[in-house]
Formats: C-alpha cells, structure tokens, sequence
C-alpha cells in the first residue's frame, strides 16, 4: 500500500481500539442495514449493486490481511460488516421471493369455499375476523384471505378448520394511500394474504371445524373469564395483560394511551414477559431455598432460571405468540442465562444475539415499528446505565431510606426520558405524532402495571380455582381504572402531543445513526453521534406539510395551509383510516373541512375550484368530484385554464392542464400523490414502492367516452369558476 493508504489504516486500526469496537454488534447492524437497502431500493439493480458493493468491502478487508498481522481490527471490521449487509439483503430478498404472496388482480364480488385457518374475536369493534384459504375465483389458484364478518353473525361452527361458502368482496390488500403511509400490502405480502375483504349475506358451513387448538381455546377462555370478572375498560386491559387478546379495548381508550406514550402497555412484548419471568425466577428461587438439602447439592439460580424460563415461554405462546412476544421472550432468557452462567445480564453483545435471532427468521420485522421500539428502548437502557456517572449513580451505599429512595426515582425518571427521546423519532417517522409527557407517564404506568396490575390479575387467577378471586379482582380492576385515568389525563393536557408530517428516511436514519454510534462506541468519540440527531433535528424543523394530498384512487384531496385547524377535504368521509390518513400525512390534530363550505372554492355538482396562493404564484386547481363524464371540449377549454386537474376517473387526452393531471390513468400507475407546490415537486406511493412484489398496479386502460345529458352543463359550469 502507498504511505497515504498505510497512514490512513493505522488512523483507523487505532479509532477501533480506543472506541472499543466490538463485532457482534456490528455485526447486526451490518445485517440489519442490508435488509433495510433491500426495502429502500427501488429495483433488482439496486439490490445487486448493494450485494456487490458490500462484497467489495469485505474483499478490501481480506485484502489487508498480513503476516504480521497488523491491521486486525480494521480488517475484521470490513469483512464482517461487508458479509453481514450481502447476507441482509440477500436474506430478506430470498424470503420475499420464497413466501410473498402475490395480491388478487382486481376488486371482485365472488362466491367461493374456504377453509378458515385462524379467527380473531374483536368485541370492541363488534366483528370477527377470519384467515381463510381458498381459490382464487377464474384463476383457481390458492390463496390466503381475511375476511371481516359482523359480529351479529358469527356462529360457534365458525373455528378453525372449517369448511364455508360465502360470498363476499374481495380486494387487493392495500397500499399506502399516501406518501409515507402505513403499507398494509408489504406486511400481507410477508404474512402470505393475497386479498382481503368482507362477508356479504349469510355463511354456509359445509364442515363443522375441529375447534380450536389447546393453547388457543385457553386463551379464548381465558380472554372471555377475564372480561367477565371486570367489566368496561379495566376487563379489556386484564384480558390484554392475561391472554394478549386486545380486541375488546375501546378505540378511545387505544387512541390515550397512544398520546400519552403508554401505548407500549397494551402490546404484550419485553415489559410483560420480563415481569412474568422476573417473578416466575423469584418465586421458583425463594420456594427452591426452602428446601436445605437441595439447596447444598445443586445451584439454586440454574434451577430458577429454568423455572423463569418456562413461565416466559408458556406466557408467550398463552398470549398467541406473536413476533413482539417471541422477541421479548428470546431476549428474557438470554438474560436468564447469563445469569446462570455468571455473565453480565444485560449488555450490547446480549441485545445482538436477540435482534439476530429475530431477523434471521424475519427480516420484515426491522422495518416495523415495534421491532424498532423495542430494541431502541433496550438499548437506550444498556447505553445509559453501561455509563461510568450512571454506574457510579447507582452503586449501593450506606444512606437513609428516602434518599434511596430519591435517587432510584431520579434513575427511573432519567431513563424514561432516554427511552422517549430513543423512541421519538420512530414515533414521528411510523405515526407522524409522539407523545411529549410520555416519560413522566411512565414513570407511574410502569410500576403501576407491573407492580401492581400484573400481579393482582395473576393472584385473581389463581385464587378464582377456590372460589375467592373476588377481591383481587375489584383491587387489580381499580388499578387499572388508574392507569386508564392517568393515560386519558396525560393525553388531554394541552401540548400533549406533537404532530409532524411525513418525515423524509434521510431524516430519519441520521437519527438512527446518530443514537446507535452513541450507544455502541466508548469514551468521548460517543459524543460525535450527536451531530447526526442534530442535522437529523434541524431537518424536522424545517419540514412543512404537502401542499396537495391526493388519494390512490383520486376521491379524497387535501389541501393544507388554507386554515391552521382545519384540513379542506373534497369529500368527507365515514371512514376513519381516510380521514386519519389525510390528518397524519398534513401534520395536523384538528378537523376536516369540506371545500363546499370554504369562501375561497367555487363548487358545482361535479367540480371544485379553488386557487391557491403558493411559492410567489397563483396555482389553479379543478378537481373533479362528480361521477358524470362532461363533454370534451367544454372539459379542455376548462384544463386549460387550470394549472392542476385531479379526477377520480379517466380524462380525455384532450385535457391538459398548464402544469399537473391527476385523473385515474396516472393514479393508478402512481398511487396516491403529495405535491409541494412552492417546489413544484411530487412524491408517490410508486417511487418508494418501487419493484417490490407487493406494488402492482394495473395494466393501462385507454379513455373511452361516455357523454352525458348533463355533463356538458357541468363542464360550462366548471369552466365558469376559473375564468379570470
């Protein structure tokens, strides 16, 4: 090598040792980043490129290998960065192609036979929903479907492993309906659904099912036990805790929790199965000590691991053992072997054992926001408390009760903190809102629920087989009419919550940079991770909503920046998933406004005009919202007087506004749009979808004509709204 490249090895070779790199973590990370290159890139070239470029870093490792060994750290560290992001991208590739199931063609209205697969009860929605596995109707090929069924007509024969015919919708599963939505088709498109939809009419039950499974009939039963000892919202959040079963907790009280942080409580995950395992190891070791003669043959903390282990499993597969609780659970008994082995409980090296455990079998699950959650917070946690200030914080010393007492208080709230400022970013990129009082929240929510909640139930339980469950029932019920009161309390305090728009992945991977170099490296280079969440800052202050939001079918519009409470909307809505999406997306906690209503639009029965002041300019818009198809020339005598159009159908060609035409043959390419208007710039579902399976839109249909009686009068009127 030339002098320069030697001097720069060796400036390299001495950062890695005094930072302390160690490459098991590192070695996820790398992982982890190349399943998150294969989600980001739009296409096989791309995800070829990031194979082949990690690859020639791995190479340039192996190149530096050397007899006199010098170098070792710089080396190991390209070559197993190198491998681990190959290994991610080609892992989550390999599954996407191995069990992705590819989504129905078109919406259809079919009578068909299904066998049901699994059932999920959810009373406070008053419906049933159904896996079912059929055939898809013209194509016979096999497919997975949920089905949705109101709750007036479920039926005991509706279990697992029956045979039905119905008829019902089925559609596609759906892609986000705006830029930065949630995106329902990649995560059907990994739990193998090729469609979704609801029942229509009554269900024939061909064969009566074989019931449910032994785990899933106690849970069930479990669930509905739960339910009937407490009633309202303190039943549904027992039953919660009791059998993972959160489909009787009211949207409301879902809709608290969430504002007021403690959203984390309702998802049985690495708080729950830590209690439960924590107290299974405690319990197994005090009853264990009793017993002299086995206490001076055989290690009391292995045989108590083993008993603390058991409770975590069989608490995980009680509450349906889903990905969140398996995670937790492998987490949990990592730390109980460690423990057994006499090994440091909690560190960095333990967190990577576990999230490679979890991305090995699910690679999906890292661009999830619980994945995420739940690793930043634990490892906020180990990053914090791994400090030499925190370990000398709490180190044990001769001192009066309260001021124990004081600074174990001062700990815990310090470490809320940490965890929500770790958990703020993910809430605003997943959710485009965080709760701000979240970590004064916790700090009660969290001894209440595992201290308190938790345990009641578990004694209620347990008591209920001798008939005298009573009392802990109406104590554990009081305690969680607590925390519903403290979550509702928490979310309705001015300022609560901070909404954001779409927040941009350049934004946020500075912040995931950011933290992760601040928890992984040691001494004072830790602190140039601050840098990133600085820029990663400064960039959300200066994001401003779109100025158009235009849905995937081209129905629903939003526009921003007319009023600071409201959001004008072109139709209103029944649905909450619209409406909501409309909301996140402009960063707004307000109300909808419809633009019949609003002294700047002009509205006729079939369009809206209305004009927009932006980026130093007048933007026209028409936007179409009536279903009659007006006569052509009037329609482009109007486009041409308008900057942009927005229609929910196909528009002649004829029709070409100044500068934007939004009608259903661009939407369905494109998905749903936001467009900034002072930057002239549009973003679509489509461009960061990209080729992945999950995004098919259908082929391009040619405009067809279809007058009518009425529409050239629409059209005359339409025209009539923006003429200067």
């Amino acid at each position: 090598m030339s002098s320069a490249l030697v001097q720069v090895a060796a400036r390299a070779e001495h950062f890695l040792e005094s930072a302390g790199y160690d490459r098991g973590p590192w070695a996820v990370i790398g992982l982890a980043a190349g399943i998150a290159a294969w989600f980001s890139g739009a296409n096989i070239w791309q995800w070829l490129g990031t194979i082949a470029l990690a690859l020639g870093i791995a190479l340039v490792g192996f190149g530096l290998l050397r007899r006199d060994g010098a170098y070792t750290l710089l080396r190991q560290a390209l070559m197993v960065m190198g491998i681990a992001v190959a290994l991610g991208c080609m892992l989550v590739w390999a599954k996407a192609w191995m069990i992705g199931a590819r989504p129905i063609a078109r919406p259809m209205v079919e009578r068909f036979d299904a066998r049901v697969l699994a059932r999920e009860d959810l009373p406070a929605q008053h419906k049933v929903r159904l896996i079912v596995a059929a055939r898809e109707p013209g194509t016979g090929r096999a497919i997975a479907v949920r089905l949705g069924l109101d709750a007036d007509h479920d039926r005991p024969e509706l279990a697992e492993g029956a045979l039905l015919r119905v008829r019902a919708r089925l559609v596609p599963p759906a892609p986000p309906m705006l830029p930065g939505g949630y995106d329902f088709a990649r995560s059907a498109w990994f739990a193998g659904l090729s469609a979704t939809g609801s029942v229509l009419g009554p269900i024939e039950v061909l064969e009566h099912g074989s019931s449910d499974g032994p785990i899933k009939r106690v849970q069930r039963r479990l669930s509905q036990h739960v339910r009937l000892q407490l009633d309202g919202s303190p039943g549904a959040l027992a039953a919660a805790f009791a059998s993972g079963d959160r489909g009787a907790i009211a949207p409301e009280d879902e809709d608290a929790m969430r504002d007021a942080g403690l959203t984390h409580l309702l998802s049985i995950s690495g708080l729950h199965v830590s209690a439960v395992v924590a107290a299974g190891y405690v319990i197994a070791l005090r009853l264990l000590a009793l017993f002299p003669w086995l206490a001076l043959r055989i290690r009391l903390p292995v045989m108590a691991a083993g008993f603390g282990a058991g409770a975590g499993i069989g608490y995980t597969l009680l509450t349906g053992a889903q990905v969140p609780t398996i995670r937790s659970c492998i987490g949990a008994v990592l730390v109980l072997l460690a423990l057994a082995l006499g090994r440091e409980p909690l560190s960095m090296r333990l967190i990577a054992v576990a999230a490679a455990a979890v991305l090995l079998i699910w690679p999906e699950a890292l661009v999830g926001p619980s994945f995420q959650m739940s690793f930043a917070a634990v490892i906020a946690i180990v990053a914090l408390h791994g400090t030499d200030r925190l370990r000398a914080f709490f180190a044990p010393r001769e001192e009066a009760i309260w001021q124990r007492g004081l600074r174990q208080i001062t700990g815990l709230l310090l470490t809320g903190v940490v965890i929500e400022l770790a958990l703020m970013p993910i809430g605003l990129f997943h959710f485009h809102r965080a709760g701000v009082y979240g970590a004064l929240a916790n700090v009660v929510a969290i001894p209440l629920t595992t201290l308190a909640s938790m345990p009641l139930i578990a004694l209620a339980l347990l008591f209920d087989a001798v008939g005298a469950g009573a009392p802990f029932w109406w104590l554990a019920g009081k305690s969680l009419e607590l925390l519903l009161a403290l979550a509702h309390w928490t979310a309705s305090m001015p300022g609560a919550v901070t909404m954001l728009p779409a927040m941009g992945h350049g934004a946020f991977g500075l912040f995931v940079a950011g933290g992760l170099w601040l928890a992984l490296w040691r001494g004072r280079v830790r602190l140039w991770g601050f840098g990133p969440a600085a820029i990663g800052l400064i960039l959300l202050a200066f994001i401003k909503p779109p100025d158009l939001l235009i849905s995937g079918d081209g129905r629903h519009v939003g526009i921003t920046g007319e009023s600071r409470s409201e959001l004008l909307v072109l139709r209103q809505t029944r649905s909450d998933y619209t409406r909501d999406n409309l909301l996140e997306q402009a960063g707004m906690d307000g109300e909808t406004r419809l633009l019949d209503d609003w002294p700047g639009a002009q509205c006729t029965q079939g369009f809206c005009a209305i004009r927009l002041n932006r980026g130093g300019r007048n933007w026209q818009l028409l936007l179409a919202r009536g279903t009659a198809f007006a006569e052509e020339r009037a329609l482009a005598a109007a486009c041409e007087r308008t900057d942009i159009v927005v229609a929910a159908r196909y528009l002649p060609r004829s029709c070409k506004p100044r500068w934007f035409k939004a009608d259903r043959r661009m939407l369905d390419q494109s998905g749903g749009l936001s467009i900034d208007l002072s930057r002239q710039s549009v973003d679509s579902v489509a461009q960061r979808e990209g080729e992945h399976g999950w995004w098919s839109p259908p082929e391009p249909r040619p405009w067809r004509p279809r007058p009518q009686a009425t529409g050239s009068e629409d059209a005359d009127a339409a025209s009539a709204t923006i003429r200067p």
